[in-house]
């Protein structure tokens, strides 16, 4: 069996080949960053070894043509994040870096940790949707902040006492904006005040996207899997970056794999008659984030939660040791949630399941009512 590394680029992969037994280095290649290139790849990698598994740095943008083409080729793939390889190649002997470099230490991390270790690669498209939504509302948001900081800049030149009014997001709400709108038109007119309306008309723009977005987020959310609404703490955009970051659950060979990805599986930190865990800083910061606003929205709400917040203290847990066991038990929870199938497409199982029975039906009432003097046709199958 070989391990195929792949350091991805905009315009070119490197790719390297590992043997899983032995270590020793199979083949290095280097293939242009399109449809052409992808296919020589999987030709060079299929005369290499008939047992394989790609292993890709995870640069999503960058890596994502590649992994589709690899998939639908029947390729298996997993995904490595790219401090892992970071850390396999500080432990190659070879000084230096390059593209092929790169490639061999993706390939060797997952030949010295096992590839049950990693996430497979798992394309789902609508998942894929809500990301990129949720991460353009994230990109659209940062744009505000930094709007809403050069214009209270100016406001502070042109009406100290109306910024010194404005409570921290203030700028968000209309009303707001058309206040401030009306007390610049009574200034003389001059550049920072020209600057300073010209902000707030880019505010009213960010803010429409940005509820469009919600709202648009909502409905594919509502769609996709309305259970991640009904948990208490996860709202629109945490239940968006749960799925868009999760990106198929089927990736997953355990709860624990999921864990690990999230950044709530427990480090232990133990020596001598000390048993302890410390905090977790891998896996997906984002996913680690969403999990932390549910736990501290239970925390603060949710009276179970507090109870056993209650009773890990009473173990002698600190209150950041009790938050982490408290996330690793959500994780346990929100990844029986995202296994299961999307809302809609159960619904849709489920109405053809009924039409095939109706179906059935009719056609068993119809031979009782005929008399059949041919070869009885083949009755239907219902799954």
């Amino acid at each position: 069996m070989i391990v195929i590394g792949a350091d991805t680029h905009k315009g070119s992969h490197a790719l390297a080949a590992v043997d899983v037994g032995t270590g020793k280095v199979r083949g290095h290649r280097g293939v242009k960053a399109d449809d052409a290139g992808h296919l020589a790849a999987v030709r060079w990698a299929r005369g290499l070894d008939n047992d394989r598994v790609w292993a890709i740095e995870d640069c999503r943008h960058v890596s994502r043509r590649l992994e589709q083409a690899l998939l639908s080729a029947g390729e298996r793939v997993v995904r490595v994040p790219p401090n892992r390889m970071g850390v396999s190649r500080k432990g190659e002997r070879e000084a230096g870096k390059s593209d092929e470099i790169d490639a061999l230490a993706v390939a060797r991390a997952v030949v010295k940790d096992g590839v049950e270790q990693f996430p497979v690669a798992f394309l789902d498209e609508r998942a894929m949707e809500i990301r990129l939504l949720a991460d353009h509302r994230g990109d659209l948001v940062a744009e505000r902040t930094r709007t809403v900081n050069r214009l209270r800049w100016h406001l502070l030149e042109l009406c100290p006492e109306l910024e010194a009014s404005l409570k921290r997001g203030a700028l968000n709400r209309t009303r707001v904006l058309a206040r401030v709108d009306r007390r610049l038109h009574k200034l003389p007119a001059g550049a920072r005040v020209q600057i300073a309306r010209e902000q707030l008309a880019q505010l009213r723009s960010l803010n429409r996207r940005i509820d469009r977005l919600h709202g648009d987020l909502a409905t594919l959310v509502t769609a996709y899997l309305p259970k991640l609404l009904a948990e208490q703490g996860c709202g629109v955009l945490t239940a968006a970056i749960l799925i868009g970051h999760t990106a198929g659950n089927e990736r997953f060979h355990s709860e624990a794999a999921f864990g690990r990805q999230t950044g709530t599986a427990p480090i232990p930190c133990s020596s001598g008659k000390q048993t302890q865990h410390r905090l977790n800083r891998g896996g997906d910061r984002q996913l680690n984030h969403a999990l932390h606003i549910i736990a501290v929205t239970r925390a603060r709400h949710d009276p179970a939660t507090k109870e056993y917040l209650a009773r890990k203290a009473a173990e002698g847990k600190t209150t950041k040791g009790a938050l982490r066991s408290l996330k690793r038990h959500l994780a346990r929870r929100f990844y029986r949630l995202l296994a299961e199938p999307p809302a809609d497409q159960l619904q849709a199982g489920i109405d053809n399941t009924i039409t095939e029975d109706e179906s059935a039906l009719t056609l068993r009432s119809q031979r009782a009512t005929e008399q059949i003097t041919s070869a009885p046709a083949p009755m239907l199958c219902i799954t």
